[in-house]
């Protein structure tokens, strides 16, 4: 499994905002190793974001995202101590899900 993400949720008057550097290799499938071979394609396709169990955020994105990638957003609705959870799906089934308290 991948390594923990990086996430900050900070409340800006009215405003959540979100920070989150994700650890993924993103491998577009297109790249050749040494050998010229193919280096398999492996990348992030779904990206959800919740507050308090709402979701705010759902993402569907493609190989072009570069490696390790940083994903920064705002939402309306949110309140010091709410927690904020992140998954990600890749495009080989393996998923990860982080979250952190709102500031």
């Amino acid at each position: 499994m991948a390594d923990p993400m990086k996430i900050r949720a900070t409340l800006q008057g009215d405003t959540v905002e979100v920070r989150v550097l994700m650890q993924h290799e993103m491998e577009t499938g297109q790249r050749k190793d040494a050998a010229g071979k193919t280096i398999p394609a492996w990348h992030i396709q779904q990206v959800t974001a919740t507050n308090n169990g709402k979701p705010v955020l759902s993402a569907q994105w493609g190989p072009a995202v570069s490696k390790n990638p940083f994903l920064s957003f705002k939402f309306k609705g949110g309140a010091k101590g709410d927690k904020v959870q992140i998954t990600w799906t890749d495009n080989k089934g393996e998923k990860r899900t982080d979250e952190v308290v709102v500031s």
